[in-house]
């Protein structure tokens, strides 16, 4: 039988041939990929014709088409549906693939061909986007060691492959973590949670093949049942037992793992002659600088401090008010300010949950998109690679634009959070190529015959997801290395966080939020409730994340520290960082940061583009309102379709007109009068 990675799909779409696909067939297929690929490489840096872009950049656009196909399903898998033969070949895979981009980007032969088109770019007459691709390939080269040579390349080459391991190793570890604890609940232990939590715990324990219910360390139970349940004791060993993940000792703690990271992330930045590994990092971002983000990061500190300090003092007063003394714990928070924001804005989360069903949230991020850009969402009846993923065509005026994949419900073989990636991206060389677009969630899934109810940060975070998915199925450029999100680690998030404004436009909750079993629409009055209670206890949620971007700058900003949890606690110590608050990500299990190096020194992206997302959203306000055609129109030609084919600040001033301040971030936090 041949490998059905390796053979044409005839099938919808070009979808992977899911049902055909065996674990088996992975290793072989990135073989024969790393095969191709290298041959194709050494033919391109080879050849005798002199360097042209078409026969360089071009050329190695095309090099590992087989190897991005087999990489797009499997990375996939391995992260939303895990098995032990997946983790495994991850494993096997990260040194073989680092050394492999090794391989070619420290190649003397080919970096000389793209060093000599760079340095004759003006005579080539490339468009503006060949331009941008050709300045992007030789930053990718410099950055990545191809000038250097003898010991200090071959250095180089060891630490990549050795944090390709690493970063590996440490997202497993959390999964493991994370699969590993559970807490069987008794009838008495479900006490003061509404339905829905019982519903998403007896769900739970159905996965384990348990029964009864069972709390696990899904942020989509826990977080409820922290704001629900009025066993402080409970509270306390749930809590611990989420933030102690990575941190358990044994095989699977990620505190030396971690530190071993940031070690060699130091050494690296030396080697190509940055003074840290911040400033190496940073260098093609927006923000340039790590001053330019602890700026940022304080701006929002301080007023976002303020705000905690005044809501610890109303909560610790309720706390005192149920007969405990001492102070308000990390565990208590959520649940005191639960019991506030039902006190001073007359909403509960199980009055408001029947009516963001998850598919009524689902059609609502598409019924914007189509009134936003003309997109249209058909239900595909194809094979996935999971019974609770589900895929739709995207059409626009009966043009094919994208497969969309949406992977809602929380399971143990899926790692933890929400994200976007793509199983094949956008481009034009070589042939038009439309994306498969995958939108991954954690939400609890129901019983069997009852509908998911979702609150309102996870549709919120279904937005998100949506968000950064349109960015890559309006995605409209000739080259893959710029399409989609390929773009500054801090202009990414962008597209998600507007994305998010919508959720909250009246007219969308009127027409979508409607009750899961009457369908009824939601009632004015408790949508004018639940929109005003938004920004409920905003400064616990901006403390805990700033706290965490601080944390991550100050990791990477100078000497890497020997014992990152001690530098930890100095940092949160002269932050003035609330007790009761911890960091969002605790180094053990700080993902964003330690599994790859995608946010690594990044983890401010989210607030940077905050600052866009904002000011974005007040031009369509400007234009007119959320469905302003003009600003939609400007939004995706400057910015959804554009991917990286400029600067990320050209492409928001062509947006835009110019560029935004904090001021519009903290007045959507509600933090103006904090500051």
């Amino acid at each position: 039988m041949p490998n059905p990675l390796l053979a044409d799909w005839e099938t919808p779409f070009d979808l992977p041939p899911f049902a055909a696909i065996r674990d088996t067939d992975f290793g072989p297929a990135f073989e024969a990929g790393l095969t191709e690929a290298r041959a194709e490489i050494a033919r391109i840096a080879g050849q005798a014709e002199p360097p042209t872009f078409a026969n360089t950049i071009a050329a190695l656009e095309l090099a590992e088409r087989t190897l991005d196909r087999v990489a797009g399903v499997f990375y996939n898998l391995a992260s939303a549906d895990a098995t032990d033969a997946r983790e495994a070949l991850m494993r096997e895979l990260a040194p073989k693939m680092a050394a492999f981009a090794s391989e070619v980007t420290m190649n003397p032969v080919l970096w000389a061909r793209v060093r000599d088109l760079w340095d004759r770019r003006d005579t080539l007459g490339l468009t503006a986007e060949e331009a941008r691709v050709l300045d992007l390939y030789r930053r990718m080269f410099v950055r990545a060691g191809a000038d250097l040579t003898g010991a200090e390349a071959d250095r180089l080459k060891a630490v990549k492959e050795r944090l390709a391991v690493l970063g590996t190793q440490f997202s497993q570890n959390l999964l493991a973590d994370e699969r590993e604890w559970a807490m069987p609940l008794a009838e008495a232990d479900l006490e003061g949670l509404p339905g829905f939590v019982v519903a998403g715990l007896k769900a739970a324990a159905e996965e384990r093949g348990q029964t009864g219910h069972t709390l696990t360390l899904a942020r989509s139970l826990i977080v409820p049942f922290l704001q629900f349940s009025p066993r402080r004791d409970l509270r306390e060993t749930a809590f611990r037992a989420w933030t102690a993940r990575g941190a358990n000792g044994g095989a699977t703690d990620n505190r030396a793992v971690a530190a071993e990271i940031l070690t060699l992330r130091e050494e690296r930045a030396r080697l190509l002659g940055y003074p840290s590994f911040a400033a190496y990092k940073l260098e093609p971002e927006m923000a340039k600088t790590p001053r330019a983000v602890r700026d940022l990061l304080m701006q929002v500190w301080h007023p976002a401090k303020a705000r905690t300090e005044a809501d610890a003092a109303a909560l610790t007063e309720m706390l005192r008010a149920d007969g405990i003394n001492g102070p308000i714990e990390a565990w208590d928070w959520r649940y005191y300010a639960e019991k506030r924001r039902r006190a001073e804005f007359d909403i509960d989360e199980a009055e408001v949950k029947p009516y963001l069903g998850l598919d009524a949230m689902i059609a609502a991020a598409f019924d914007c998109a189509t009134r936003l850009f003309g997109l249209s969402f058909r239900p595909l009846d194809v094979p996935l690679y999971h019974p609770d993923a589900r895929a739709w065509e995207v059409t626009r005026d009966g043009r094919h634009m994208a497969v969309f994949i949406g992977d809602y419900f929380a399971r143990g073989s899926k790692r933890s959070g929400a994200w976007c990636s793509t199983m094949r991206g956008q481009r034009k060389l070589g042939g038009e190529v439309r994306p498969i677009v995958v939108n991954i969630c954690n939400f609890a899934k129901p019983p069997a015959g009852e509908p998911c109810l979702l609150s309102y940060d996870d549709a919120r975070t279904l937005f998100h997801e949506f968000g950064h998915a349109l960015h890559q199925m309006l995605s409209d450029v000739t080259f893959g290395f710029v399409s989609g999100t390929n773009v500054a680690r801090d202009f990414v998030e962008l597209p998600s966080q507007l994305y998010e404004h919508w959720l909250e436009v009246p007219e969308v909750l009127r027409k979508h939020a409607r009750h899961a079993e009457t369908g009824a629409p939601m009632p004015q009055d408790l949508l004018d409730r639940m929109l005003a209670a938004r920004n409920a206890d905003m400064g616990h949620a901006t403390v805990e994340y700033v706290a965490s971007a601080l944390v991550d700058l100050a990791f990477h900003e100078g000497a890497a520290p020997q014992d990152p949890m001690a530098m930890q606690a100095e940092v949160l110590a002269a932050l003035g960082a609330p007790a009761a608050i911890p960091m969002r990500h605790a180094t053990p299990h700080f993902a964003h940061v330690f599994s790859g190096d995608g946010y690594s020194s990044g983890y401010y992206s989210y607030m940077w583009s905050e600052v866009m997302d904002a000011d974005a959203f007040e031009a369509f306000e400007e234009a007119g309102g959320p469905f302003a055609p003009e600003a939609a129109a400007r939004l995706e030609r400057h910015i959804l379709s554009a991917g990286g084919s400029e600067e990320a600040d050209a492409l928001y001033l062509r947006f835009r007109g110019r560029m935004p301040g904090v001021e519009a971030l903290l007045k959507g936090r509600g933090l103006v009068d904090a500051a």
